[in-house]
């Protein structure tokens, strides 16, 4: 059962057994032992020096590339969006993002504001936070190429400037200084014709539409596309479109989509991704790497 909690001092919102299905594109997952809000930066600064040093953290943006499984999560939870909302253009080629802004309002802000080389953003259903973790991408566009710097926060609250090169980044990977999560990032555009990118940005979320199931409850791609291949194709190429284990059901729409036809439970959607991962493997030598962080707790 859900809780509120009080702490004295800070004006972000507490609660316990926090529902992770809420907070989860997918729809699914167990609860979190808590889950603070925070008002601000300087809110969540102080909340997180007031943890014992050992506390467990995790950071869920828009929950749209994470499986929380139904036993939940233990430890706290940090719910960014709405409070890491910064977004202001600070030069002649830069804007800055807080972590909890959401992609595809980045893209359109430097659009609006004559920058150009973001828009692959809008097709980036999560926020700048989860896109700095995996290195996120759409339609050839990857986020970490667009950074100059970032601003990170540790587990006592001090904030750290960090530059591009203190992260080694790869396909669907960041990884940096342990302990410490993005709290905005500066990124480098280039001057271009605002008319130009707002209609690339409606071709790409045309595009998105048309081959992605995004009126059903899923987080994205499921799997990594293996070297010089698809994992799409790979699937389709097993007939597992349309393949179901309770609730959940790989999308008939786009192979690496696993969607929640309604009252998924996290477990079916885990045993899915592991039935198409071993199809897969017998039938092409080929194991795919989930893209999407399965965490949590068994029931």
């Amino acid at each position: 059962m859900m809780a509120s909690e009080s702490m004295p001092g800070l004006r972000g919102e507490l609660t316990s057994d926090e529902p992770m299905s809420a907070h989860t594109s997918w729809r699914a997952g167990g609860p979190a032992d808590r889950c603070y809000r925070p008002a601000d930066l300087d809110d969540l600064r102080q909340f997180l020096a007031s943890l014992p040093e050992d506390e467990k953290l995790v950071w869920i943006g828009l929950g749209s590339n994470v499986l929380v499984r139904d036993g939940g999560l233990r430890g706290t939870v940090i719910l960014p969006f709405g409070a890491l909302n910064a977004l202001e253009r600070i030069d002649a080629h830069g804007i800055r993002a807080g972590a909890g802004v959401a992609c595809a309002k980045v893209a359109r802000f430097a659009v609006r504001n004559g920058l150009t080389g973001a828009e692959f953003l809008a097709g980036i259903p999560g926020t700048m936070g989860g896109a700095l973790a995996m290195n996120a991408g759409a339609f050839g566009g990857e986020t970490w190429t667009l950074v100059e710097s970032v601003q990170t926060v540790d587990h006592r609250g001090r904030l750290h400037t960090r530059e591009r090169a203190e992260y080694q980044v790869g396909y669907r990977s960041a990884v940096g200084p342990e302990n410490e999560w993005f709290v905005s990032v500066d990124l480098k555009l280039q001057p271009g014709d605002t008319a130009s990118a707002q209609a690339r940005i409606r071709s790409l979320l045309e595009r998105r539409s048309a081959t992605q199931p995004t009126q059903q409850p899923s987080c994205g791609s499921v799997f990594r596309n293996p070297s010089n291949d698809f994992a799409a194709r790979l699937i389709e190429a097993c007939g597992l479109k349309g393949e179901q284990i309770g609730m959940a059901q790989v999308s008939e729409k786009h192979a690496n989509f696993i969607v929640n036809l309604g009252g998924a439970k996290a477990a079916d959607i885990e045993a899915l991704i592991r039935y198409v991962q071993e199809c897969v493997k017998h039938k092409h030598g080929v194991r795919l790497e989930p893209e999407v962080r399965i965490i949590g707790e068994f029931e």
